[in-house]
């Protein structure tokens, strides 16, 4: 399904019954990382699952960034008449998450935040080496958009008042002092490390997102 919002035409897929949930998926990928987890939540929720500015068969507006990104996730719950639906997000869906939480507060009301980070400083010192080179090389604007942004100040975070969870893998490209700050900053979060896993290893294309995830939305 296409929904033209204000400046970007969005591509999303809706599937399931009950209270809204939104799934933000991250760099480089689309909707279809969440397939596998879909088929669990839709017999809970009612999903939809977007894909991102620049990614998939949204609009490739050749701007890219996590204000805008943020700005297309508020648009594009408004546009659809969401009551303030549970948000999930990954990697860049995780920081856009926290993002839209700050600035629309009230818009959403539950947050997951999986492997997520506050700036480029929260990505482990090897992964911003990897990923300098690899834009050196192709000039990614998306990879660009990861040495560069986010910039949002930790002490920000204390004005969250929604559960929130925040997750990541044991083996994740964010540090893991870096995934306590978030939690610690964020008055009354959930922090779950998640053993054994990676960045991606329990959200992409698995159902194991689906079984971290449901206790905390239907509680």
């Amino acid at each position: 399904m296409v929904v033209q919002l204000q400046h970007i035409r969005l591509y999303y897929e809706k599937t399931g019954e009950g209270a809204p949930l939104l799934l933000l998926h991250g760099n480089g990928e689309t909707h279809e990382i969440f397939t596998e987890a879909v088929d669990k939540l839709k017999e809970h929720f009612t999903v939809y699952a977007l894909d991102s500015r620049c990614h998939g068969k949204s609009e490739d507006t050749g701007s890219l960034s996590y204000e805008e990104m943020t700005q297309d996730a508020a648009d594009f719950i408004g546009a659809l008449g969401l009551e303030r639906p549970m948000v999930c997000g990954f990697s860049d869906g995780g920081i856009v998450g926290i993002m839209l939480a700050l600035k629309y507060p009230g818009r959403i009301s539950k947050l997951v935040s999986c492997g997520a980070n506050l700036d480029p400083s929260g990505l482990r010192a090897k992964y911003r080496v990897l990923f300098r080179l690899y834009y050196l090389l192709h000039r990614d604007p998306k990879i660009k958009m990861m040495l560069t942004q986010p910039h949002i100040p930790p002490e920000s975070l204390s004005k969250l008042h929604l559960p929130i969870l925040v997750l990541a893998g044991e083996k994740d490209m964010i540090r893991p002092s870096h995934t306590r700050l978030i939690a610690r900053q964020i008055p009354g979060s959930t922090l779950r490390i998640l053993p054994g896993e990676t960045h991606s290893s329990y959200v992409e294309h698995s159902q194991k997102i689906a079984g971290e995830i449901l206790p905390f939305l239907k509680g």
